[in-house]
């Protein structure tokens, strides 16, 4: 397995139409003898201060990427324009003069720790100029740079060379422009000696596409092909023997009966990088999609569809399907859970887990033994497709879907026409969650994913628990609980569409406090008044929550008037510590499902409606006078017309 990708290919994949490397480094280094050497192939008589801009033609190198140098001045009154150049350049070139220790010293003292401070990202490359000069007794230039590349992993490359000598001139930009169009650091870790977690897990992916058969290794007609189609070259059969000997001779396990294993592909890789043949690795990552960073590029997994902000995406039949298969394929127990080390397994071709951190990592019900349900392995797919669908359809695309992203995904009818045609046709609704603090939201949320409300964390910003919810006619919905932190309600309310992506509210009041329930009651009238006001209203309950403590009478009777005077259903009491949840979660699924119930009126709203019917009647009563009118005067027209024919 070797070559190079095609040239144009390598750029367009890269993502670069050209390189920009600025040169910097103590004055009398040999900067701009450096760029002068490089351009003319002679070393220059005078040379000037700070050179102009140059641009080298992009067949200067095999990559066929133009490169644009930049000289610079190490001046004082020079550095902010310095600054701005390094922070503009896609490489840094960092001099040295191999006769004067001092500038070998001053990188590490000054530049280096510059740099960090400016937090550049870029590759730098080190280099030693007039060679020539160099003392025959100094030590190697390993010697010299190792310690400092040590202490400073953003140095890409090390280089002496000699403008005078016209020796390894064009290496230094080569370097500089190979840094950047295929660099080290996404894929190998230098301290480790070894690939780096991201390059394998997108490797694994890589090798499981063009393993046809499964059978868990690349036969000799597997591997052709993959050279084929990521070099345009086959391989001879010589040289398919050749890797698989070489691989064979470094690492037993690396071959089997079938052809070449996942850990002889990984080794070839290692083996590649290490010999300084990185453009190999990048040319087999960029012909599968994957960008710098190790992730498929934008333009393969960004969304297509447009949609309203009251328009949501679902999972269509056809995905829900291959995750099915996918979660029986990795429970290797068949125990009908997925442990966390299965879980790990199934997300092993992706660049990491996506549920490893919030809001997905504690969002769906678990048994004792840390094991997801197929149900909470699809609720989780539905949250990831609600909140981020392009993520939902990149780790699709990373866990082995074949499709497009159209077919992936279906469209939501916009929640307006839902009302008006008093049906919904989703199948997963979001309910926001709302309460003063200690009404008992988390428990709520809790009691949804099976877990006691002793198990959550402390915390101030959002939570969401997911899980499938059995309606009496024994169909099952997806519901997603978000539960809104009081402190958070007024910036989630300054957005005009905050409320487009809710099918449904609930509102969390402890019944044996009163200010809880005032302060639900005010957070009510908020809500309904925001849906008044941009037309996003949504069906709203009203939760009565810790119904095993002594009631308080005033709570009780206030909520009950409320909730009759904005014609929404009377609180639902329910007890998370007696397990008495006076069946919430299809209450509120079956609110979500009439849309245009349960929606509260504030006093502001009915007087605006009382309004409009007054103004719809006064017109109706104006259309009908007019249409009397009409009537008459053509009554009259005619009777006009016969009395003057009979005359």
């Amino acid at each position: 397995m070797a070559g190079a990708t095609s040239p144009a290919a390598a750029a367009n994949l890269a993502g670069k139409s050209g390189v920009r490397v600025v040169v910097i480094g103590d004055p009398g280094t040999g900067k701009s003898s450096l760029v002068v050497a490089l351009a003319t192939e002679q070393f220059p008589e005078n040379v000037p201060r700070v050179m102009p801009p140059t641009r080298l033609p992009a067949d200067y190198f095999p990559d066929r990427v133009p490169i644009t140098i930049i000289d610079t001045s190490s001046s004082p009154e020079q550095k902010p324009k310095l600054i701005a150049e390094c922070q503009a350049a896609d490489a840094v070139v960092l001099t040295y003069a191999c006769d004067r220790p001092a500038t070998l010293e001053r990188l590490s003292s000054f530049w280096l720790p510059e740099l960090r401070r400016l937090q550049l990202k870029t590759p730098v490359i080190v280099v030693g100029c007039k060679l020539d000069l160099r003392d025959e007794q100094q030590v190697s230039l390993e010697q010299v740079m190792a310690p400092i590349m040590q202490s400073f992993r953003e140095i890409e490359t090390c280089i002496e060379c000699s403008a005078l000598r016209q020796i390894q001139v064009p290496e230094v930009f080569y370097y500089a422009q190979k840094a950047v169009l295929h660099p080290t650091a996404p894929l190998f870790d230098q301290e480790a000696q070894s690939l780096k977690p991201r390059c394998v897990r997108a490797l694994k992916r890589i090798f499981i596409l063009c393993d046809n058969d499964k059978d868990g290794a690349l036969s000799d007609v597997e591997l052709n092909e993959f050279q084929v189609r990521c070099f345009s070259a086959p391989l001879q059969p010589t040289e398919i023997s050749g890797v698989k000997r070489v691989v064979q001779e470094k690492m037993p396990e690396g071959v089997n009966d079938n052809g070449l294993t996942l850990t002889g592909f990984l080794f070839l890789h290692a083996l590649f990088i290490e010999k300084g043949r990185l453009e190999t690795t990048w040319t087999v990552l960029r012909k599968f999609g994957y960008d710098n960073d190790i992730k498929l590029r934008d333009d393969l997994i960004a969304m297509p569809i447009k949609r309203a902000p009251d328009q949501t995406l679902e999972l269509t039949s056809e995905v829900v399907d291959f995750l099915r298969g996918i979660f029986n394929m990795f429970d290797i127990d068949n125990d009908g859970a997925l442990l966390p080390t299965e879980l790990e397994d199934l997300f092993s071709t992706a660049p990491e887990n996506p549920w490893s951190s919030d809001p997905y990592k504690d969002c769906a019900e678990k048994n004792v033994l840390g094991g997801l349900s197929l149900e909470g392995f699809l609720s989780k797919w539905a949250l990831m497709t609600l909140r981020d669908p392009t993520n939902s359809y990149a780790n699709l695309v990373y866990v082995g879907y074949p499709g497009e992203f159209s077919s992936a995904f279906t469209v939501t009818r916009k929640r307006r026409v839902d009302r008006k045609k008093q049906q919904t046709q989703r199948n997963v609704f979001q309910c926001y969650v709302f309460g003063a603090r200690g009404s008992g939201k988390t428990s709520l949320l809790q009691s949804f994913i099976g877990r006691q409300p002793s198990d959550a964390l402390p915390s101030n910003s959002e939570r969401f628990a997911t899980n499938s919810v059995e309606l009496p006619d024994g169909t099952r919905k997806t519901l997603i609980l978000r539960e809104i932190p009081e402190g958070d309600v007024r910036s989630l309310l300054s957005d005009k569409e905050s409320l487009a992506p809710c099918d449904v509210a609930v509102f969390v009041y402890d019944s044996c406090d009163e200010y809880s329930w005032q302060r639900a009651r005010g957070l009510l009238v908020q809500v309904a008044t925001h849906g008044e006001n941009t037309g996003y209203e949504v069906p709203c309950l009203i939760v009565a929550a810790k119904d095993d403590l002594d009631q308080c009478a005033q709570a009780l009777q206030e909520s009950t008037g409320v909730s009759q005077d904005m014609g929404i259903e009377t609180p639902i009491p329910i007890s998370v510590k007696l397990r008495d949840l006076n069946n919430i979660f299809c209450r509120i699924v079956h609110a979500a499902q009439q849309p245009h119930l349960s929606i509260p009126e504030t006093e502001a709203g009915k007087t605006r409606r009382q309004y409009r019917q007054l103004l719809n009647r006064s017109l109706m009563v104006v259309s009908v006078g007019a249409a009397v009118a009409v009537v008459g005067i053509a009554a009259y027209r005619v009777y006009a017309a016969r009395k003057n024919s009979s005359s």
